[in-house]
């Protein structure tokens, strides 16, 4: 299996390379950071930067069996721009300019967030953010929407699903896959930035549940969808949260408690 995996160098993008080599299998880490751990191939890739997407695709070759789509930023102070160019429409521009690439029956996987699980609710800015072509656009956008820095990321993880399912069917006429996951909490590099943006919020989560995940956690479900054990698995998204939503859920209807240890 040959895979192509972006935001490989750190966090969960580097343990989905660390579990596909563990199993044999082939990786090319697209990244802007180049890895300083052994691969097979690196490719420089900036997802805010569309000539760094066109010379990272011009860059490759052979053909994929997956494609991971991992590379993202948080929601940092400053960050509402660069994250809906990285996170949704250079993501999407890299997945479109890479279809080439996959062989039949490939499987793309994209990295969402639990922070975009409100996108049945947000579905309307959701749409329209999906209808811009081009980055030069986003700046307006946000102004129009009123989008924060925060607000930004939660749009761009929203964005990363409801693509995903739209566009399912036309991929199956591809014989491609597309599928993604939504992580909470996840101790990373990054994971105090999350407990900076959502606050006691996020520290209640991960106290309910007893810890934050660990990204070796979310990359074995990575994997599983890049895999062919997946392969009835097409345009859902899969949370990986460690019950925190079934916890909101019991709260939000409040379902009876019948098991419990005395």
């Amino acid at each position: 299996m040959r895979i192509a995996v972006t935001g490989g160098a750190t966090g969960i993008g580097q343990k989905v390379v660390e579990l596909i080599h563990a199993q044999g299998g082939k990786v090319t880490v697209f990244d802007i950071l180049k890895p300083d751990y052994e691969v097979d191939e690196y490719i420089e890739l900036d997802l805010s930067e569309p000539d760094s997407i066109k010379e990272a695709v011009a860059k490759v070759s052979g053909q994929y069996d997956a494609l991971c789509n991992v590379a993202g930023l948080p929601p940092r102070a400053g960050n509402a721009l660069l994250g809906l160019k990285v996170n949704f429409m250079g993501t999407r521009e890299f997945t479109e300019s890479m279809l080439s690439k996959l062989n039949s029956g490939a499987s793309i996987v994209n990295v969402a967030s639990k922070a975009g699980a409100m996108w049945r609710q947000n579905i309307e800015q959701v749409k329209s953010l999906m209808a811009l072509s081009s980055t030069d656009e986003l700046a307006q956008f946000c102004k129009a929407h009123d989008i924060d820095d925060v607000r930004a990321y939660n749009l761009s993880k929203e964005a990363v699903i409801v693509w995903g399912m739209a566009e399912c069917e036309a991929l199956l006429k591809q014989d491609i896959r597309i599928n993604s996951v939504s992580p909470a909490a996840i101790e990373t590099g990054i994971l105090q930035d999350f407990k900076d943006a959502f606050g006691e919020k996020t520290l209640k989560n991960i106290a309910r549940v007893g810890r934050a995940g660990w990204p070796k956690e979310v990359a074995e479900v990575i994997l599983f969808l890049a895999s062919s054990q997946s392969n009835w698995l097409k345009g859902i998204d899969i949370t990986v949260d460690g019950g925190m939503g079934a916890c909101h859920l019991t709260d939000a209807f409040t379902l009876p408690k019948r098991l419990s240890r005395s």
